[in-house]
């Protein structure tokens, strides 16, 4: 996977969740070679931990011109099947990557809705939830003239 000053940090938040230490951070760390490596981890006083990696060599072969990391649920859930336990606020977070062709990405997610920014194929969007939310953030991705690209309710892959 290599060094970690191999990275660009895309996103970094401290964690909220019900299981999260108060010192524990959320990071999200992007390669430009090979093209589409991602790590995410958590650092709790220091150390590195509950490694998720990935590449877009293992996006699906109908992936689409915005492609959410299907890793990214721990950025914008707690964990699973602990609704009456969220603790709130919630800080979340979404990323994954986009083709050339797309101008914006927007997420909507606990009743907000946030234009993702995008860094050199990668998207990051972010907020604050205040109650539980049962479903995934709604992602879009558009391109220049405004013409919708991708939109996450009829992507299969995306739950």
């Amino acid at each position: 996977m290599g060094e970690a000053e191999d990275y660009r940090i895309i996103f970094a938040a401290k964690s909220t969740s019900d299981a999260a230490f108060s010192d524990s951070f959320h990071v999200v760390g992007v390669r430009e070679r090979p093209a589409g490596l991602r790590v995410v981890c958590d650092i709790e006083d220091g150390e590195a931990s509950g490694f998720s990696t990935g590449t877009s060599d293992a996006d699906p072969p109908d992936a689409g011109a915005v492609v959410p990391d299907v890793n990214a649920a721990g950025l914008f859930q707690q964990s699973p099947g602990s609704k009456d336990r969220w603790k709130f606020p919630f800080r979340w977070g979404v990323f994954g990557t986009v083709e050339p062709s797309v101008a914006e990405v927007s997420v909507s997610y606990g009743g907000a809705s946030r234009r993702a920014v995008l860094d050199h194929g990668w998207f990051v969007a972010s907020g604050l939830l205040q109650s539980h939310v049962a479903k995934a953030p709604h992602i879009q991705g558009y391109d220049r003239a405004g013409k919708l690209l991708y939109d996450s309710d009829q992507d299969k892959y995306w739950p």
